[in-house]
């Protein structure tokens, strides 16, 4: 695997523990988010470095930076239809460009605008975006807010072929880790590294509810 891992023992002590934080791997030109598929979607995915054959361009794609919070989404890996975890290195230019054209799916977390407003741009977005709680390993609720992007339309097509630099399966490395969670021995758990990201871009940190604490970005 082409990332970063660290005991998670080690990690979770100097992770924010409420707020709203995009927790992910990432440097100057990358970030990486996670996707759970069936296997013939996952296979070809891997096997071409693109999104197709029986992957939709015309239904709504969820991305998560955050590993842990896709392990809560999949069952590590083991609902039906989300056997198979790609680690997807995505062009930080093209992340940046997903959130600074996204809308909340909720009003309720919006701002400055009115319920019509907030609706019109929603109607009209192709970007979604919401703040969920981050979970544990055993899935259990935080208080820290975990972030998911939904894509479809233009941006879908565009992810799906010219924003991804890589793209990994990391289902094996899913299984073992798995069971460390299932024998409770956290203390043997590897997780990919993560800390907070942070865009140089105070209007969109602000859009983004993103803390200014233990971040770096771009």
């Amino acid at each position: 695997m082409k990332i970063t891992v660290k005991k998670y023992k080690e990690q979770v002590i100097e992770w924010p523990k409420s707020g709203c934080h995009i927790m992910g791997q990432y440097d100057d030109e990358k970030i990486i988010v996670y996707q759970a598929y069936r296997k013939e979607i996952g296979e070809f995915a891997v096997e071409n470095q693109f999104f197709g054959g029986e992957f939709s361009l015309n239904r709504m794609t969820w991305i998560k930076p955050n590993f842990l919070w896709m392990m809560y989404r999949s069952g590590w890996g083991t609902k039906e239809g989300q056997e198979i975890t790609l680690a997807i290195h995505l062009k930080i230019s093209a992340f940046r460009k997903y959130l600074e054209n996204a809308v909340y799916t909720s009003y309720d977390q919006t701002e400055g605008i009115s319920h019509d407003e907030w609706r019109d741009e929603l109607e009209n977005s192709n970007i979604r975006l919401q703040w969920d709680p981050d979970h544990d390993p055993y899935g259990a609720k935080q208080e820290r807010r975990a972030i998911q992007i939904g894509l479809r339309d233009n941006f879908i097509h565009s992810f799906a072929k010219n924003d991804i630099l890589l793209i990994e399966d990391i289902s094996a490395f899913v299984k073992e880790q798995h069971e460390f969670v299932q024998h409770h021995q956290l203390e043997n758990l590897i997780i990919p590294a993560e800390k907070p990201f942070l865009f140089n871009d105070e209007t969109l940190n602000k859009k983004l509810k993103i803390i200014n604490q233990y971040a770096h970005g771009q």
